[in-house]
């Protein structure tokens, strides 16, 4: 292998651990993937649970079999970053994973320990906490999501018998992660921030608000099992204790000292790796070396089982049901919104799946030595051309799908949210699941369309999207995007590995702003990571708008009808509920 200098990035999405050794260019020398567990309930479907030390275990697995793939010492290794789901990962003071399943084992040491993200059994206690009027809620939006982690640290509270919950800490995923990695409990202002309730600009840690929903104890002790008691929090990358404890460094194969970065949530950690990225169209590459005034006016979308919406802005925007604004999320000084949707690669999996001609389908593909997606855009082409259709738009024009079959995050903020689809025929057959699949991908990026409308309303300036993620793959559906959205679309290099490259950085940070021995400011130390992030991120390319006037004026009928569609549907269900009392 050439020399240099390398990067560990990890990052922990719903279904798999992963971790990259990048070198300082940018480019990723090996990559390894653990699946991860999750637990379901078969009597709840609103439970997803997984165990850090499972996690814990396929990290380490990954990162071995990284430098043995890659044959790179373990001292060509100058810096380690993390990522994760926003998930709920809970321990003793011990770092010893705590229980939290209902039932008689809840709060007892035992691996099933975190509430993932996609956790849904907190939908009384996120109604409390939307009920108290507390300015916490002015900071994600107006409206708390079930999915954020004090819903969820309430349920427990709960459940739980008080003296074990006494001893549990709380942690937002990447906050634990390097928490286990160095020993040292330092939390991230983009975990707390976004997930946990702490507001910067209101002093941190809200006590009156705690005591409102009931969680009064957590005051009462100082915060500490929530962490960040004195107020200190850490920006993107910034280098926590003294790097890779003796215990992580056996396990991972790297050297003790290792300097570990600042973590973020995985939607972050993409947009790291993505914003950044100069890009090329019709095979030139852009003269634009990017700024980081620049990222303003580019969103990122890290697009998976979920999408995520994540945009940086000098000053605070808010917007109704969109997440944020977090100050100091990535950048000191920065101000970062959140927009998402719950089901998006679920959704069209889910879609595919359980249609009746999804066997049919998988034997196509086997038989054609095709991608499935590949078998479903060549069945639409040849009813394009049957139907004579002038897109898949005309296509599906009569067909109207609304996607939120588990709930709206933004910019509805409703939980209760349902799918919908108008425009039903007598087929069950492979051309009916052809249709579906495309009003699905059409469906997202309405939806897309509406949270970057909501974002640009109330003060935003976007006007381009940079994906990573499976989603970017499909480049039909990408297409679609730059489409509905009517603004350009940067493809990254490697879809699946912007998100981990940008977890890469944070370890790069880390090792620079080490090298500095305290003599940098939060300016500086923003520059720097700026610097890196241009440097470390592959070229991209960009897919433009490409719809003609007439597919252009049906995608905006669609549109309206889309909107329509959410308005319909709140008006039914008051009808309903007061129909049922």
């Amino acid at each position: 292998m050439s020399s240099g200098l390398y990067f560990v990035g990890v990052d922990v999405g719903t279904g798999s651990a992963r971790a990259s050794l990048v070198h300082s260019s940018g480019k990723i020398v090996a990559t390894v993937s653990e699946d991860t567990i999750t637990y379901r309930d078969d009597h709840d479907h609103r439970i997803f649970e997984q165990s850090t030390t499972n996690i814990w275990e396929g990290i380490a697995k990954c990162i071995k079999s990284c430098l043995k793939e890659a044959n790179v010492s373990p001292d060509a290794v100058k810096g380690i970053g993390f990522d994760a789901t926003c998930s709920l990962a809970v321990s003793d003071q011990n770092c010893e994973p705590v229980v939290v399943t209902k039932g008689d084992k809840l709060g007892q040491i035992g691996d099933r320990n975190i509430i993932l993200w996609a956790d849904h059994r907190a939908e009384k206690e996120a109604e409390l906490i939307n009920s108290t009027g507390s300015v916490v809620l002015d900071y994600v939006g107006g409206v708390m999501s079930l999915e954020m982690e004090i819903p969820k640290t309430l349920w427990l509270k709960k459940h739980m018998d008080p003296k074990l919950f006494e001893r549990c800490q709380f942690f937002d995923l990447p906050d634990f992660l390097t928490y286990k990695a160095t020993g040292v409990n330092d939390r991230s202002a983009c975990s707390v921030t976004c997930k946990c309730s702490f507001v910067p600009v209101k002093g941190g840690w809200q006590p009156e608000f705690f005591e409102k929903i009931g969680l009064k104890e957590l005051s009462d002790r100082g915060f500490q099992q929530l962490g960040a008691t004195d107020g200190l929090v850490h920006s993107g990358g910034t280098p926590i204790g003294k790097g890779l404890n003796k215990k992580s460094a056996e396990e991972f194969g790297l050297l003790e000292g290792t300097p570990v970065g600042s973590g973020l949530i995985d939607a972050y950690a993409g947009w790291v790796g993505t914003v950044a990225a100069r890009y090329t169209e019709n095979g030139e590459l852009s003269p634009v070396v990017p700024s980081l005034d620049e990222s303003r006016h580019r969103i990122c979308a890290v697009a998976g089982t979920s999408t995520c919406h994540v945009v940086q802005s000098p000053e605070g925007v808010f917007v109704d049901g969109v997440w944020g604004p977090y100050i100091n999320a990535v950048f000191d000084g920065w101000w970062m919104n959140e927009g998402g949707q719950s089901s998006t690669g679920h959704l069209i999996d889910f879609m595919i799946t359980t249609h009746p001609a999804y066997n049919r389908l998988v034997e196509i593909g086997k038989k054609e030595d095709k991608n499935i997606h590949t078998v479903l855009s060549d069945i639409l082409e040849k009813l394009q051309k049957e139907e004579g259709a002038s897109s898949f738009t005309e296509l599906t024009k009569d067909i109207h799908f609304y996607p939120d079959l588990h709930g709206n995050r933004s910019p509805i903020a409703d939980p209760k949210m349902r799918g919908s689809i108008v425009g039903l025929q007598l087929d069950s057959g492979l051309k009916d699941l052809a249709r579906k699949y495309n009003i699905t991908l059409e469906s997202i990026a309405l939806q897309t369309r509406h949270i970057i409308d909501e974002m640009n309303i109330k003060g935003h300036k976007i006007n381009s999207i940079y994906m990573s993620g499976s989603q970017a793959k499909n480049i039909r559906m990408m297409q679609t995007f730059a489409d509905v959205c009517g603004m350009d679309v940067i493809l990254p290099k490697d879809p699946s590995g912007a998100v981990v490259g940008g977890a890469a950085m944070l370890g790069r940070a880390a090792y620079e702003v080490g090298l500095k021995k305290g003599k940098i400011t939060e300016e500086e130390k923003g520059k720097l990571l700026w610097d890196i992030m241009v440097e470390m991120t592959p070229v991209g390319t960009m897919v433009k708008p490409g719809a003609d006037k007439k597919e252009a004026k049906l995608l905006e009928a669609k549109y309206k009808i889309f909107r329509e569609s959410i308005e319909i549907q709140k008006r039914w269900r008051k009808e309903i509920e007061e129909a049922s009392k």
